[in-house]
C-alpha cells in the first residue's frame, strides 16, 4: 500500500468511497452522495489551500482517502484543521484508515499546525473514534442528537489531538490559509 498525494484522476474512487458513508453510515451527515465532479472540487479545493488530501492505494486501486480542511474559516481558527477519513468498505480492518490518517497527521505538523479535531458523525462509531484514540486524538465532547439521518437521532464526537507544541506557546508562523485560494 502507498499513501499519495489525490489526483483529480481518483474523483470516482473517492466518490464511490464516500458515497458507501453517506448512504450506508453516520460518519456523514449527508444524504446525498455527491458525484464524481463534486468530489473533485472538494478535492481541488483542500489542496488550493496547500492541505493534504491523501488517498491510500494497493495495486492501482484507491482503498481509502483522508484530508485536513479549516475547522471553520474566522482568521483565530487559522493553527486549526479537522480530519476526514473514509475506507472502502472492502478495505475495512485492514490498516487503510490508520495509514492514510497518520500520513495527514504528520503533513499538518509540517504545515505547523497546533490542533487537530476530529468531528465524529455517531458516538457508536467505534471504528472511528478507536481509530483516532490509537494515533493520540482525546474526547473533546459530545453533542447529543445533533443530526438525524437514516430514522434516527444521531450523535456527533469530537475529538482533539494538539500537535507542534498545541497551546505551550503562541505560533510562530501565519497558520493556514483559510481564505479559499
Amino acid at each position: 500500500m502507498i499513501i499519495r498525494a489525490a489526483e483529480p484522476g481518483d474523483a470516482a474512487a473517492l466518490a464511490a468511497i464516500y458515497g458507501h458513508a453517506v448512504l450506508e453510515g453516520f460518519g456523514t451527515f449527508e444524504e446525498t452522495p455527491p458525484s464524481p465532479a463534486e468530489m473533485e472540487a472538494r478535492r481541488a479545493a483542500v489542496a488550493a489551500r496547500g492541505l493534504p488530501y491523501l488517498v491510500a492505494e494497493a495495486d492501482g486501486q484507491v482503498l481509502g482517502f483522508a484530508y485536513a480542511a479549516p475547522f471553520r474559516t474566522r482568521e483565530a481558527y487559522r493553527f486549526t484543521l479537522e480530519d476526514s477519513v473514509y475506507v472502502a468498505p472492502d478495505a475495512v480492518g485492514r490498516g487503510v484508515g490508520r495509514a492514510v490518517l497518520r500520513a495527514v497527521v504528520a503533513a499538518c505538523e509540517a504545515l505547523g499546525v497546533r490542533q487537530l479535531v476530529a468531528v465524529i458523525g455517531d458516538s457508536g462509531n467505534a471504528a472511528s473514534i478507536g481509530l483516532h484514540r490509537s494515533l493520540g486524538f482525546a474526547p473533546a465532547g459530545v453533542g447529543r442528537s445533533f443530526g438525524f439521518k437514516h430514522g434516527r437521532w444521531v450523535d456527533v464526537v469530537w475529538m482533539q489531538k494538539s500537535i507542534n507544541g498545541g497551546d505551550e506557546h503562541p505560533p510562530d508562523g501565519p497558520g493556514v490559509d483559510l481564505s479559499g485560494t
